[in-house]
């Protein structure tokens, strides 16, 4: 059963790549776009966290307001001036609201509750309104504004984060309005030219640090709006005392202000009807800030009128001509002109306010939706938590009391199957522990078309160890499930341990491994894997993984029946069980969970032993250990989804499937994809929301994963040493593990296959120290 070594290709001529070179190949072309494609999704999300964050403030935010400034720099004509501020033909002039006139405004919307009772009520008094609008409330409800404008309304910029642009640089503020102007442009299709500054009010309170942004702004076409008469509506003060404050004195005309958002504000719904009833009473009329403006320019037009038909007149009467006729005339009312700031907005200006909006309801539904869904698995991560040490305590006292037995004492001899491709630095070390076995065992060493003399190597290690018990079968290159297959079929005995050509075997490892088939129920017993190679940071890392994710996760998954994979370094069968599921196959990547689920559904049990250790080499870098848990997560899905109709087995067969399947796809998958968001969630809030909060909640779920681990080393007599490396291991090593889940979940989603990969190994794990 031996195929002859390759012999080597002349010199010159380059090798023709195996099987498994080309495959790896294949593996890398296909890996490297799916790794960058998770990369971007991540990249995504947190985008629309930064977004989301952007859009309340969260990011990006500034709370001060300056007070108390000096104006020495602001023109006398400015502070005590009207309410609008314009800077036509570059020179600062302000407009004042006409007599019994209300420009009646609104600050800080739109808001889903506010804004649309009072467009309620305006429309019911046919009051035209001008709201002073938050870009980013109008990203996030573009409807309202949409529904405001058609309604005959005006706008105008609040800014887009609801900020005091006196504190913020040039480029700020220009951004403050462009992001503003987009966000009309999406919602309702227009641009505006009002502008009024959060935390303004009347002129007089223009300052020395306020002025230049007034200046700024103006050179590029806005009109500043201010207030004549304010409601101090946020103040709450009730229904009467708002109606009062926003009454101008005698028959003035004012900018009245009044909020639709910004806080609760049930009083200025209750107060608005009453108080546009008692200036109509007075004989007042509402109009727009633009109202206002076209009101004045008629009055302007008709003292120019009046001037040239006088000076006409007085032409006339010295030359005796007939009067030129009126020019220009109109019907000064202005009541077409009540929304005359708004630009209709065009080009890449529409576009990418169409964006900004779409991008906005995004993140308006994803944010939300991904807290809700962090709750939950953060509930159900803490729950698993809880569980698992309680079920590892109560597998521990079981299976470690003084009567406790499987049955009779397993003493008949096994094989031990060690498939094997390029191991020529461990394979001796391999044969070396097995041949301080106490249990009677043969062993079948099964190369799978090695190129670096590893059967060589086999059969020499077992010569010098006076082994007489290794048989080494070569095949040609066919992957890990087919040696393992060959293994079976070769072997002589009705119990097959399967071992990987780099793990390292303790003397009583064997005996205690094979006790469970005492029970006849028990097909497959699952051993307990240690990483050899923990001294580095890499190793001991996994070293953590190892003890606390694999082995008290298989301890709770024991007692439930619902096991799902026996590990690849150290497992034992019962033939029949192998042969009967068909094998190993060659379905899946994973094929020891392949091969458990199967022999579920066959209703054989399986089992975990944690006095069988194994001692395994773990990759040695990064790059290793990516392909290797590549591997590892994506077989598991596959094997899951081959297996689906689990869920559906009835009886003892159907176990794993209503118990088994759901654990492995919500804590195995669901939850660590989401996990990579819990870390940008917790950075996000120490960096914008609230520091110390945090760090406590990150704190506290660290201490409860250090105390799982703790218990976890103290149920494998492990050194508690290695858990400093824990905090460590949360920050980089954790993320790496999801970004692979992430990478396997689009490679699943997206297709592709890949074969055995082999990782590079160094022999360094050889019989474990102390172990005679």
């Amino acid at each position: 059963m031996t195929t002859p070594t390759p012999t080597p290709s002349p010199r010159g001529r380059r090798r023709a790549p195996t099987r498994i070179e080309r495959a790896a190949g294949k593996a890398a072309a296909l890996q490297r776009p799916r790794v960058i494609l998770a990369l971007l999704l991540l990249l995504a999300l947190t985008c629309v966290m930064l977004l989301d964050g952007y859009l309340r403030a969260e990011v990006g935010g500034d709370q001060r307001v300056r007070t108390g400034a000096s104006s020495s720099k602001v023109p006398d004509k400015v502070l005590n001036g009207g309410p609008i501020l314009t800077f036509r033909g570059g020179r600062a002039t302000t407009v004042s609201v006409p007599s019994k006139t209300i420009a009646l405004t609104f600050d800080d919307g739109p808001n889903p509750t506010w804004t649309p009772q009072v467009l309620a009520i305006l429309r019911k008094y046919d009051v035209p309104g001008t709201f002073f609008l938050v870009g980013s409330m109008v990203s996030r409800y573009p409807g309202i504004v949409k529904t405001m404008v058609q309604q005959g309304n005006e706008v105008g910029i609040h800014t887009f984060t609801h900020v005091d642009l006196s504190y913020q640089s040039d480029a700020r503020v220009s951004r403050e309005m462009e992001q503003t102007q987009l966000a009309l442009a999406g919602a309702a299709g227009i641009t505006t030219t009002l502008f009024r500054a959060p935390y303004s009010s009347e002129t007089d309170a223009i300052d020395n640090y306020s002025w230049p942004v007034y200046k700024k702004l103006g050179q590029d076409g806005y009109t500043s709006v201010f207030v004549d008469t304010d409601s101090d509506d946020w103040k709450k003060p009730g229904v009467s005392k708002i109606v009062k404050w926003a009454t101008p004195k005698g028959t003035k005309g004012a900018s009245v202000l009044f909020h639709d958002a910004g806080g609760e504000r049930s009083q200025t719904i209750k107060a608005l009807p009453k108080y546009i009833e008692t200036m109509k009473a007075k004989g007042y009329t509402f109009t727009t800030v633009s109202g206002v403006i076209e009101k004045q320019r008629a009055t302007e037009r008709k003292q120019t009128e009046r001037e040239q038909a006088q000076q006409e007149q007085a032409q006339r009467e010295q030359t005796g001509n007939a009067p030129a006729g009126l020019r220009g005339t109109t019907d000064g009312n202005g009541t077409d002109r009540l929304q005359a700031a708004h630009r209709k907005a065009t080009g890449m200006t529409l576009y990418e306010g169409k964006a900004l909006i779409a991008a906005v309801a995004v993140a308006e539904w994803t944010v939300p939706a991904l807290s809700v869904g962090l709750v939950v698995v953060g509930v159900a991560v803490m729950g698993r938590f809880g569980m698992m040490l309680i079920l590892a305590r109560r597998h521990h006292r079981q299976r470690n009391r003084r009567r406790f037995a499987w049955g009779p004492p397993v003493t008949g001899p096994v094989s031990v199957i060690v498939p094997a491709y390029n191991e020529k630095e461990c394979i001796a070390n391999t044969l070396e522990s097995l041949a301080r076995s106490t249990h009677p065992i043969e062993i079948l060493v099964v190369d799978d078309g090695s190129t670096d003399g590893t059967s060589e190597i086999a059969r020499s290690a077992a010569e010098s160890l006076g082994m007489a018990n290794v048989r080494v079968i070569r095949q040609e290159n066919a992957g890990k499930p087919a040696a393992l297959n060959n293994g079976v079929r070769s072997a002589r005995h009705d119990i097959v341990v399967m071992m990987d050509g780099d793990t390292v075997f303790e003397p009583d490892t064997v005996r205690q491994l094979v006790q469970p088939f005492a029970d006849p129920e028990v097909g497959a017993v699952a051993g307990n894997a240690k990483v050899g190679n923990r001294n580095t940071v890499i190793g001991a890392w996994q070293h953590i993984e190892y003890v606390m994710g694999f082995n008290l996760d298989r301890r709770m998954y024991d007692l439930l029946r619902c096991m799902p994979t026996i590990p690849g370094a150290i497992g034992a069968f019962r033939r029949e069980a192998v042969l009967q599921v068909g094998g190993m196959s060659e379905d899946t990547l994973a094929e020891d969970t392949d091969i458990t689920i199967a022999l579920h559904r066959a209703g054989w049990r399986v089992v975990y032993q944690e006095h069988a250790r194994a001692w395994t080499e773990a990759p040695g870098s990064l790059k290793q250990l990516w392909s290797q848990r590549y591997r590892w997560s994506y077989g598991t899905m596959q094997a899951l989804w081959k297996h689906r109709k689990s869920l559906t087995d009835r009886g003892p067969s159907g176990r794993f499937g209503r118990v088994g399947m759901p654990l492995v796809v919500i804590f195995q998958i669901v939850t660590p994809v989401f996990a990579p968001l819990i870390d940008v969630f917790t950075v996000y809030s120490m960096i914008f929301v609230d520091f110390r909060a945090a760090l406590c909640a990150w704190l506290a779920v660290l201490g409860i994963q250090l105390l799982c681990a703790a218990y976890a080393f103290h149920l494998d007599r492990e050194k508690y040493r290695y858990l400093l490396m824990m905090p460590l291991q949360q920050l980089a090593y954790r993320q790496m593990m999801y970004l692979v889940l992430i990478h396997s979940c689009i490679t699943a989603l997206t297709g592709g296959r890949l074969r055995w990969q082999k990782l590079k190994r160094t022999g360094e794990v050889g019989t474990p120290a102390g172990v005679s």
